[in-house]
């Protein structure tokens, strides 16, 4: 098994670098990362960490327009895309290997010298992205935002990384720029090349283009309150044919050592055709045609979710299964054929992404800024670790009801949304037995 060992500098001016060998391959990735997301803004100003994202594709110095930028990064192999997060933003490309000091080049004049043109022409553009989640009545109705809202109120991180329709409009330039020598300093980002690459022509060609970047430490990111004693829930009116439902606990931080088990967790209750929620809601009861979990984990808090969408006379029989699951785990010990082919699917998953630059950009670039740099085989080893007894004891913790938040949009009468109440208070109830 081929084993993969990043290799790291930190430049004079505090920016760090990783370049991970990938010789086997015949690709490159790189990218830029920078620990500034959707929680660094205010309300006034959500959506700005995302705005300037897309304001820095809007031409530089070097190119007047977009156009020029998509083709330069084009005739080296690549084809560059951003994303952000709750925490982070992300420059990224694949590049032909023998262009990879260009294409390195090509992200520092992107994030370097923006002309931050055409303001308000991105901002038709997000804001034609923003009404994908509001419905006619002007709500929000897509989940992930409104668990978040459940989940951290009042906090950046629970607003929508996009921010609100109020907000886009009133975004300036100023306020780009003002952003921009906050959290676009060389301390905030860490600079990643990944696949058929020599690390030391990396750390050449990032010193050579990132030398004059320089800036003052960023400032300190507000911390969560986590504060709910309850289950929370919020229903939104909405005119489809089925109900999107999500039942979403609260989780633990990036560091704590319980996510490994969480992680097993998540493929238990929907890893593929085997897992419970897959048997139950598809193949025994027949009311979802897919059910998800995503798991997210951020520096001081973090989000276990169960997704799924179902007729709206199904919800309240969804939403038993899934608490009936997940009960299950926090009582019953999970038996040890379930969990080795759940542990050795995870291994196998982890082995398949030796072969992928991206995977392994993310694995060393994001781990470095996050400050959770870990190896595949250290990823092994701790799940291999996770037995019976942790699965069980992680679950009790984290599918408490004082974790629950459930998000149903959709048309839900009043009868279904008593039920739901008498199933979340019942969930409450077989909890509270066992303490």
């Amino acid at each position: 098994m081929t084993t993969i060992t990043p290799h790291l500098t930190t430049l004079p001016n505090g920016l760090r670098v990783v370049a991970v060998e990938m010789p086997h391959l015949n690709s490159a990735e790189i990218a830029v990362y920078l620990k500034v997301g959707g929680r660094h803004d205010s309300r006034d100003k959500a959506g700005l960490a995302h705005f300037l994202e897309h304001m820095i594709f809007r031409g530089n110095a070097e190119h007047p327009s977009s156009l020029e930028l998509e083709a330069d990064f084009e005739a080296i192999g690549g084809c560059i895309n951003a994303a952000t997060d709750a925490e982070t933003t992300c420059y990224y490309t694949r590049v032909h290997p023998s262009h990879v000091a260009e294409g390195l080049r090509l992200l520092s004049v992107m994030l370097l010298s923006p002309a931050l043109s055409g303001i308000e022409i991105e901002k038709k553009i997000i804001t034609e992205e923003a009404l994908e989640d509001i419905n006619e009545q002007g709500e929000e109705v897509n989940p992930d935002n409104l668990a978040s809202r459940l989940l951290w109120p009042g906090h950046g991180i629970g607003m929508p990384t996009i921010g609100y329709l109020d907000t886009i409009a009133g975004l300036t330039e100023e306020d780009l720029r003002d952003h921009m020598a906050r959290h676009y300093v060389p301390e905030n980002a860490v600079v990643v090349a990944a696949g058929q690459i020599s690390p030391d022509e990396v750390f050449t060609a990032v010193s050579h283009a990132f030398a004059g970047w320089s800036g003052s430490s960023p400032p300190c990111q507000e911390p969560v309150c986590e504060n709910q004693e309850a289950p929370g829930a919020i229903f939104v009116k909405d005119s489809d044919s089925q109900v999107n439902l999500q039942i979403a606990f609260r989780s633990f931080p990036r560091q704590d050592g319980r996510l490994a088990a969480a992680r097993l967790m998540r493929r238990i209750l929907t890893g593929g055709g085997c897992s419970r929620l897959h048997l139950s809601l598809r193949e025994r009861l027949g009311i979802v045609y897919s059910v998800d979990a995503q798991l997210a984990a951020y520096d001081d808090t973090g989000c276990f979710a169960i997704e799924l969408a179902t007729a709206p006379e199904n919800l309240s029989v969804a939403v038993a299964e899934v608490l009936r699951e997940t009960l299950r785990l926090a009582t019953e010990p999970v038996g040890e054929n379930e969990l080795g082919r759940v542990r050795q699917g995870y291994f196998f998953d982890l082995d398949y992404s030796r072969d992928s630059t991206f995977d392994m950009q993310v694995r060393y670039g994001w781990g470095e800024l996050m400050e959770m740099m870990r190896s595949i085989e250290e990823d092994q080893a701790e799940a291999g670790a996770v037995d019976a007894a942790a699965v069980m004891a992680t679950a009790r913790e984290l599918f408490s009801p004082a974790r629950l938040n459930l998000v149903a949009v959709g048309p839900v009468k009043a009868a279904v949304k008593r039920e739901i109440a008498a199933i979340i208070k019942r969930y409450e109830a077989d909890f509270r037995e066992l303490s």
